[in-house]
């Protein structure tokens, strides 16, 4: 009777860890929203955050939003797949939580920076070049000709060749040479560019092992 106590037990536990192993396997992943800001502040975050959280309810992602900076510590950071900084602006992270954020990237974290997120920690030269150019000016929000050079990636396959929309058109500085540009921007389109015929406004690339 003992023995079969013993094998009605183990036998327990081994349902138990492949219950959880299997729990693990079929989680879905989780991202980060970050739109901390020190500068100025946009008007739209709120409606990012929303159209976000949207995406991954239609795409199977879960999605956490916030404005505190103590979710960059190394053991928090782990639970994301990628973060994205939503028209942050200004030094949002101080040097701990660079450093921390920093090897999240290099153990194959994801990071997208929408808008703003070049107008953020122009005294952290990796930030620059992960986020791939820091804000220089924009014009007046205007109509302009958007030229989607890369279609076969799926961030702008269905984007159509040019793209005319109505933005808050940045220019830059600081590009960083090394991206790969999925859409450009037409200067001859509307007034106040001053990036010249090569002013890439959508891009991604694989920096520091993310």
């Amino acid at each position: 009777m003992r023995n079969s106590t013993k094998i009605f037990l183990s036998a327990g536990v081994l349902l138990s860890l492949l219950s959880f192993r299997m729990l693990i396997q079929t989680a879905k992943p989780r991202i980060l929203v970050f739109s901390k800001t020190a500068g100025f502040r946009h008007e739209s975050i709120a409606a990012g955050k929303a159209a976000i959280i949207k995406i991954g309810m239609e795409q199977g992602f879960l999605v956490d939003t916030t404005e505190n900076n103590v979710y960059f510590t190394e053991d928090s950071l782990k639970k994301y797949k990628a973060v994205v900084f939503l028209n942050t602006t200004g030094n949002v992270l101080n040097a701990p939580q660079q450093i921390a954020f920093e090897r999240f990237i290099q153990a194959g974290g994801g990071f997208t920076g929408v808008h703003a997120a070049a107008d953020t920690e122009y005294d952290w030269p990796w930030y620059g070049k992960l986020v791939g150019g820091y804000f220089q000016s924009h014009p007046k929000t205007q109509e302009a000709v958007v030229n989607v050079t890369d279609r076969t990636n799926s961030a702008s396959s269905h984007l159509p060749v040019k793209w005319k929309r109505t933005d808050e058109w940045y220019n830059y500085k600081n590009l960083n040479p090394n991206v790969k540009v999925l859409a450009l921007l037409d200067e001859t389109t509307y007034e106040g560019g001053k990036n010249g015929t090569n002013h890439p406004i959508a891009w991604y690339h694989q920096f520091d092992g993310g």
